[in-house]
């Protein structure tokens, strides 16, 4: 009997995914956990390996083809052993680890589950690095990947579990279930196109799914979100000259290369510590407002697909040095489509630096659920007033877009001063680690 592998929930309620490639062909032996499809979801690109071992009986999906979650994309014969298959299919370069096929469930304790005695533990070897990082039994967690296999996110999940974190004396507080909004405002009804080619010659081009998502996720803020932008500069002559000896000594040492992203994530943390409301979200609902008691900062990529920001998770924990090396992996990663879906997900706050393409400033949009972006222009020499004499120095533009219901005009003011007096001081930022 053929066995059917669909499209499986990729997370956060996606209902499609784009094929980008088919990677076995009808007749084809494969191995179970061997990947055969590469998709890409509004998110991000994502390997899907197989669920079976046997052989290809039918590729229901092409390249480039939109497909609902749900959806047949292989079908397996079902003469083919699973033990044949694994003798006769071509030997993986490497243990690869499956995506998550569904959102990633509110971490629970169990108690109850019992080790698995005598039994090896079905996960891959980056799973087990990152069980032995995270001091995680892996006998004690529950798989949910095929056949009980355990995945990183269930390792991850695991970790932080209340019963952990209880052991650790942190606060366990409850969670009120999430309620989808609406993207377009009620009442309003977006009228109907015209037929351009009575102008003259057009070309339709579908949205990609990550063109999708943003097209989605700008709507929401736009309309739930009421913006205000501040403007403001910093003269950041003296960090430069610091970022150039760093970089000179990064070439000599073959270290990563400080950026100035790096310095302005460290400034940006130092000022959400300081000012709170800018590291959280509104919970119109209950009328509360959400302070994050941790800082995960999102900085966005310009992608061949479209902008995609990707988090560094605990930036207030890492050096000058560790944050570029994160910033360049994760840009690098995010471009070339193998950012995982974790990776893009839990942030507090924003930065966008459309500096080295150019501009004097913008009004970027806040990413919707948190509370404020901060936008970066492109530095430019140019003639200030020093001691009444006119020198050249280096300013760069800062723009900061917030939720007018999370903060005033001066409280944005104050927290972009803190960043700008962070930037023009880079010591303070050494001193930060």
């Amino acid at each position: 009997m053929a066995r059917e592998f669909k499209l499986p929930d990729l997370g956060e309620g996606l209902a499609e995914a784009e094929i980008v490639r088919v990677l076995v062909s009808e007749g084809d032996l494969v191995r179970e956990d061997q990947i055969v499809l590469e998709v890409e979801t509004d998110k991000a690109q994502v390997e899907l390996p197989s669920p079976f071992a046997g052989r290809v009986g039918r590729v229901h999906v092409r390249e480039g083809e939109r497909v609902p979650v749900g959806a047949v994309l292989l079908s397996f014969d079902g003469g083919e052993g699973e033990a044949g298959a694994r003798e006769r299919a071509p030997a993986r370069a490497e243990d690869r680890e499956p995506p998550r096929p569904s959102p990633v469930p509110e971490p629970r304790a169990e108690p109850e589950a019992e080790p698995r005695r005598g039994r090896p533990v079905p996960a891959a070897p980056t799973t087990r690095r990152l069980a032995r990082e995270l001091g995680v039994d892996l006998r004690l967690v529950r798989g949910s990947g095929p056949g009980g296999r355990v995945l990183a996110e269930d390792v991850r999940a695991f970790a932080e579990t209340p019963a952990r974190r209880e052991a650790a004396g942190a606060p366990v507080p409850e969670r009120a279930e999430a309620r989808p909004l609406a993207v377009v405002p009620r009442g309003l009804e977006i009228p109907p196109l015209p037929r351009f080619e009575q102008w003259g010659p057009v070309e339709r081009q579908p949205l990609r799914s990550v063109r999708q998502r943003i097209a989605e996720r700008m709507t929401l803020a736009w309309a739930v979100v009421p913006h205000v932008t501040h403007f403001d500069q910093a003269d950041i002559t003296d960090l430069e000259l610091l970022r150039r000896q760093h970089q000179t000594q990064a070439r000599e040492t073959g270290g990563p290369e400080v950026t100035l992203t790096a310095f302005v994530v460290k400034a940006v943390v130092a000022a959400l510590q300081a000012h709170p409301p800018f590291n959280a979200s509104l919970d119109h609902e209950a009328g509360e407002l959400v302070l994050k008691r941790y800082y995960h900062v999102g900085v966005a990529v310009d992608t061949g697909r479209g902008l995609i920001v990707p988090v560094i998770r605990d930036a207030d924990k890492k050096g000058l040095v560790e944050l570029a090396a994160e910033l360049a992996d994760l840009a690098r990663r995010t471009r070339e489509g193998k950012i995982e879906l974790s990776e893009l997900r839990g942030g507090t706050f924003t930065i966008t630096n459309i500096g080295a393409i150019g501009g004097t400033g913008a009004m970027p949009l806040v990413n919707y659920p948190e509370a404020a972006i901060l936008g970066l222009a492109r530095a430019r020499e140019m003639p200030v007033v020093r001691d009444g004499q006119v020198v050249v120095r280096r300013i760069l533009p800062l723009s900061l877009s917030f939720d007018h219901r999370v903060a005033d005009g001066a409280d944005a003011a104050r927290f972009v001063a803190h960043i700008v007096r962070s930037l023009e001081e880079p010591g303070r930022l050494l001193l930060a680690g």
